[in-house]
């Protein structure tokens, strides 16, 4: 049975994917290539994240749109990974999203589109579902948008979701998350090359993270969480910043990583752990996906053995 939070938790997915994943020996140029498996799921941030929750036996509601003949194909995978979907159907067709992965050579060719626009009275009425969703929970947004989506509507979305009593979770890139910051939600989780891109700055060592992410959380992010690829991840809180050592598990890929460990960071909120234990969800849950091939995350029963090997340190910044 899914735990019931103790407050609501909603995910926007504005543009979501069909990910289709081919294992193939080796690419060949101008040669037939046959795959050894492939493996079909409903992607987009927002839905890996929905589908991290419910995983951790969380229960939350995944707010997405549809569009055309994939987005059938779309639709009926989203009832095999989420038990609560609040869909919207627009004109269009729902974007694939591409993996190759080579077994002979270990390598990995992903391929995205961009999406089709998506009306605007269409955006409004997905807009105002996930606000009426999230209530006074935590809003999770998420995710590339489609062309001809304002670069503002994040920032509206904190905006809203903040006047509402809830909570925020922004985790996006470049100028949407800037104007996001600028309406202050409750956490952001920036990688910490998005966080260089965004500051025009080299940053080094994770303290060096810490300082910036410190200076946007004075300015009215209560939470700031950066994941540090191989090195780990920090979480900066308005008491202090935490930061953990990656654990040593294989890669096998990194597709979905980010998005589990903002599952585990917002499970944590939602269920009052301290920091050191929201942190170490956060990483299990990251580790865990990594760990597994292709659009595949985390196995909920692996996450209490990665939970016990993670180290959390105080920086004291």
């Amino acid at each position: 049975m899914a735990i019931t939070p103790h407050r609501p938790i909603s995910t926007l997915c504005l543009n979501p994917a069909l990910d289709v994943t081919y294992h193939v020996n080796r690419l060949i140029p101008d040669e037939k290539s046959r795959a050894d498996s492939a493996r079909y799921d409903p992607g987009g941030n927002g839905i890996n994240i929905g589908r991290a929750l419910t995983r951790l036996d969380i229960e939350s509601h995944t707010i997405c749109v549809i569009a055309g003949a994939v987005g059938q194909i779309f639709r009926t995978l989203l009832y095999e990974h989420l038990p609560h979907v609040v869909y919207e159907e627009v004109s269009g067709e729902t974007r694939s999203n591409t993996t190759i992965i080579e077994t002979g050579p270990h390598n990995q060719f992903h391929m995205t589109s961009s999406g089709t626009d998506i009306p605007e009275p269409d955006i409004k009425r997905i807009a105002d579902d996930f606000i009426e969703v999230t209530g006074d929970g935590y809003g999770i947004i998420t995710g590339s948008c489609q062309p001809n989506v304002s670069l503002s509507l994040y920032a509206e979305l904190v905006e809203r979701i903040n006047r509402q009593g809830g909570r925020a979770v922004v985790d996006v890139h470049g100028e949407m998350l800037k104007r996001a910051i600028a309406a202050k939600p409750f956490m952001i989780k920036p990688n910490k090359y998005e966080l260089e891109m965004m500051l025009d700055e080299s940053l080094p060592t994770p303290e060096a993270v810490a300082h910036s992410a410190r200076l946007i959380q004075q300015g009215g992010v209560a939470y700031v969480c950066v994941s540090l690829s191989h090195e780990g991840a920090l979480l900066v809180t308005p008491e202090n910043s935490y930061f953990a050592k990656a654990l040593d598990v294989t890669v096998n890929t990194t597709v979905g990583a980010g998005d589990s460990m903002v599952a585990g960071l917002v499970a944590g909120f939602s269920l009052h752990d301290t920091p050191e234990k929201i942190l170490t969800l956060g990483l299990a849950c990251g580790a865990g996906t990594v760990m597994h091939p292709g659009t595949e995350l985390f196995d909920g029963s692996d996450i209490d053995c990665l939970s016990k090997q993670v180290v959390i340190t105080k920086l004291d910044i």
